[in-house]
């Protein structure tokens, strides 16, 4: 069966995917960058939840959501940088005043993983962009060179994932996770 696509419009879908197994835990829920660090470091337990649901209220969804038949099986959080702690992050430099989004997790779920559905999440951001009028997109993969990523920390993605989707590398930066160095990949999207 074909994967499809679609805006995180489902509260309890996101929360299959990035959501913690017992609701007062203190899991990332995807919002290590999208929302100011100061706030994420506050929130704990239900109300990073809550706060997520809030974003998925919002008229532009936080990401994108893969479905295999009426499973949710993949997440891929993006949106515009400038409303993402990459507007200001340090080691991610900004090479130009381009008003781009940002793809910064993609996430599939154990025992839909190897069937290329990391592929259509990207492409899904990449269309979810482009129909909000992102002139470009962004991603900050690790350039592993082929090496195994841990999985805890392969929610990034990889250079090479992000290359079979057209993105070219734009910059090095000086984030490293895993171990491996993060490089900015970009898509022109006009």
């Amino acid at each position: 069966m074909a994967i499809e696509i679609r805006p995180a419009a489902s509260f309890d879908d996101v929360r299959t995917l990035v959501g913690p197994k017992r609701p007062d835990a203190n899991v990332c829920w995807c919002l290590s960058y999208r929302i100011p660090s100061k706030e994420n470091l506050a929130l704990v337990g239900p109300e990073r939840g809550e706060r997520v649901a809030e974003l998925v209220r919002q008229d532009q969804a936080p990401g994108v959501l893969a479905y295999d038949g009426g499973n949710v099986v993949g997440w891929a959080a993006v949106h515009p940088r400038a409303d993402t702690s990459f507007a200001r992050n340090r080691r991610i430099p900004h090479v130009d005043e381009v008003d781009v989004w940002s793809v910064w997790c993609i996430r599939v779920r154990p025992g839909h993983r190897g069937r290329g559905i990391s592929h259509d999440l990207l492409r899904g951001a990449m269309e979810f962009a482009r129909s909000h009028g992102a002139p470009a997109i962004e991603g900050y993969p690790v350039d592993n060179d082929g090496k195994k990523v841990d999985l805890t920390m392969a929610y990034v993605g990889t250079r090479a994932l992000f290359e079979r989707a057209g993105f070219v590398k734009a910059a090095d930066t000086t984030s490293v996770l895993n171990g491996f160095p993060r490089v900015l990949m970009r898509l022109d999207l006009r």
